[in-house]
């Protein structure tokens, strides 16, 4: 049916493992008329985890979109775009590039467990976007659940302005209304929380602060005098803000509230045009200057790419969030700066796997178009050059620190090998593959053995490709701890012209994560200006591929201050043969370090384990930061030189009778013992001592 970009709402779900992110969004579907029943995860017939690992696995790896149209009230359809998202932190890629496309994001909690690490991280996330966060509170009719201790801790943790739209009646049976937008709700009754008219006063009194116009005609005229439109308007005002935090009650297996969730959604959530704005800026670095992308129909198009699927039906599906303008189909659109544009030969809806043809996507809808392949996640799709250089803040994905160097099972399948990790890698941001060329090997870096696992495979499920692997090789990194000076000449004579180069510099360190600074501090020409991009192509050289342990080097200041020139036989060869040499020189005299990520790892398992656990992470030179205990279950936060986890998945699981699971995010890197340096240093030496 049509409908107008103030009719559309953007909705992610997001939330811990097992919370029941998509047997709710079945449910959401259901309710919404777009399936005629609910599918289950036992029964693998869900909408959302179509493919067959995840049926296999019984959890979502990978997002997936699918919509609806729902009327709250008569004469009036909401088009409603769904995300569900993986609950896993292993899959948190898909997850993350969610937010870049909806303006709310639902966070279901399990009424059983409450508050879990999975609920802190994703609401950490939504916040930090600038997104409109909902809590939605599932499983209510389960014997375990117990909605008055989690609602608690839901306040305790995020703040007062926590506050629930309905409340759980009848053990989890019913729901009703305490925020008075139900049509015929009654604010004078009980629920499961206690009476329904004290939660609707929290609530209002939390919505009409935000807003003086709002607060004045309460205090003036009482509740009775606030207008529907007046009274959406702080809502949304609160929503985006963080003002308020509202939590709806659910069972997603029974349907219970799951209508009403809908409506709640329908009448209260902020549409496209009412959300903060997105954070478009034009220009890189310290000239981006910040951009306005306003939901005008009829303006230049401006949408962002958030997703690359490549199927093996259609061919590679790029799927975008229109923010400005009208995509058409047969219209033409460029990526980010290029000069030449690409045709819409189709313009498609998904509806999970399915894609359904449309002919228009308008601000605020979610679409995708096919067989571009200059298509990338985070591009940015327009069609006029006065939007070139425009872009979207990134999104601050985990850095991937899990390798596995991989070459193809059989001769004659590299090609078809690099082409599927090339396919791989767009689709999942948190996915990375490297060529290493010093030891030609080429590397697959993922959040976790896990993630690692679930690309192996598919490389040999949707691919057809045969591999073998070696164990993870670590992303150690070399610097500098110490000031030096660094010389070298660079001569040779073959007869005819021949080659010379002198190169002075010095280098000092930076701080941690400052990453490399290249200074020209020549007087006097003695190295002609065209000579030193060449002596900084030596010196970078030796940042790429090390110059103690074969590590890439980082947090350092090379500094050239003088050298040495002939009008005949200085050339670029000789330059950059000089300068990685007095680069090595100086190195060599500066107390060179090799650096180890350090990662912040979260343990989470039953609390009799914790002694287990404490102890094997003892003996992994971890820093333990704390325990929590929550309801059986403890959770030991670390921090841990990743090069010692490698086989922790399975040590865990060995301690924990497999009821362990662990996450980790990378932290910082910091110098490594003077033994473990030395082992790196003579393993790397002996294939480089001629340099």
């Amino acid at each position: 049916m049509p409908y107008s970009t103030p009719d559309i709402r953007n909705v992610a779900l997001a939330g811990h493992p097992g919370a029941g992110k998509t047997t709710l969004f079945e449910a959401l579907l259901h309710a919404g008329g777009a399936i005629q029943a609910a599918g289950t995860i036992e029964r693998g017939n869900t909408v959302s985890d179509f493919d067959p690992m995840e049926r296999e696995r019984g959890h979502s790896i990978d997002a997936t979109i699918a919509s609806i149209d729902h009327a709250p009230a008569p004469g009036r359809a909401i088009h409603f775009n769904l995300i569900d998202t993986p609950g896993y932190p292993d899959f948190r890629g898909p997850t993350l590039s969610a937010l870049a496309a909806v303006e709310t994001v639902a966070i279901v909690v399990d009424a059983d467990k409450g508050v879990e690490y999975g609920t802190r991280r994703m609401m950490a996330r939504a916040r930090q976007r600038g997104l409109c966060r909902v809590v939605v509170v599932n499983k209510i009719d389960h014997d375990a659940a117990d909605c008055a201790r989690v609602l608690d801790e839901l306040r305790g943790e995020f703040g007062a302005e926590v506050l629930p739209l309905n409340l759980p009646a009848d053990g989890g049976k019913a729901v009703v209304d305490c925020f008075g937008q139900s049509p015929g709700g009654a604010l004078d009754g009980s629920s499961d929380l206690g009476p329904v008219a004290d939660w609707h006063q929290k609530i209002i009194d939390q919505v009409v602060e935000v807003n003086e116009t709002v607060m004045d005609h309460f205090l003036d005229l009482g509740e009775k005098g606030l207008a529907g439109d007046e009274l959406h308007d702080a809502f949304e005002q609160c929503l985006r803000e963080g003002h308020l935090v509202p939590v709806c009650f659910v069972s997603a297996r029974t349907g219970v509230g799951v209508e009403e969730l809908l409506d709640i959604a329908g009448r209260l959530f902020p549409h496209p045009g009412e959300a903060n704005p997105p954070p478009f800026a034009k220009g890189a670095g310290a000239d981006a200057v910040p951009i306005e992308a306003r939901p005008d129909p009829d303006a230049h198009v401006i949408a962002d790419v958030f997703r690359i699927v490549n199927d093996p039906f259609v061919g590679k599906l790029g799927v975008f969030r229109v923010y400005q303008g009208t995509v058409r189909r047969d219209s033409q659109l460029f990526v980010d700066d290029g000069k030449k544009p690409f045709k819409v030969a189709h313009l498609f809806r998904l509806q999970g796997k399915d894609h359904v043809e449309i002919t228009q996507a308008i601000p605020g809808d979610i679409a995708a178009v096919a067989k571009v392949d200059d298509l990338h996640f985070d591009a940015v799709l327009h069609d006029s050059h006065a939007d070139d250089h425009l872009h979207l803040a990134p999104l601050d994905f985990p850095k991937p620190m899990f390798g596995l160097a991989i070459q193809a099972g059989s001769k004659g399948q590299e090609q078809k090998l690099a082409a599927a990790l090339h396919k791989l890698a767009e689709e999942d941001p948190c996915f990375q593959v490297e060529h290493l060329p010093d030891t030609n090997e080429t590397v697959i870096r993922g959040l976790s053995d896990l993630h690692l696992r679930i690309h192996l495979d598919r490389l040999k499920a949707r691919h057809g490709v045969d591999v073998s692997t070696r164990p993870p090789r670590i992303a150690y990194r070399e610097t500098v701890s110490g000031k030096a000076e660094g010389h070298h000449r660079h001569k040779k004579q073959t007869g005819g012209a021949g080659q010379f180069g002198e190169v002075f510099l010095r280098i000092e360190p930076l701080p941690r994560g400052a990453g490399f600074e290249f200074v020209d501090e020549v007087k006097g020409g003695t190295i002609p200006g065209q000579f030193l991009p060449a002596v900084e192509k030596g010196v970078r050289q030796v940042l790429s591929g090390g110059a103690i342990a074969g590590y890439p080097m980082q947090d350092v200041r090379v500094i050239v201050y003088d050298g040495k020139h002939h009008p005949v036989d200085s050339k670029e060869v000789a330059f950059v043969a000089a300068g990685r040499k007095a680069f090595l020189d100086a190195i060599a005299k500066a107390r060179p370090q090799v650096l180890e990520p350090i990662v912040d790892l979260d343990v989470n398992a039953p609390e009799q384990h914790m002694g287990d656990i404490s102890g094997g992470l003892a003996g992994k030179r971890a820093r333990i930061n704390g325990t929590d205990s929550v309801r059986g279950e403890i959770v030991v936060k670390a921090q841990v030189p990743l090069s010692e986890l490698e086989g922790y998945a399975a040590e865990l699981k060995s301690v924990t009778a497999g009821r362990g699971r662990y996450s980790l995010d990378f932290s910082h890197y910091e110098p490594v013992p003077a033994p473990v340096q030395q082992k790196l240093v003579e393993a790397w030496k002996p294939k480089h001592e001629d340099e």
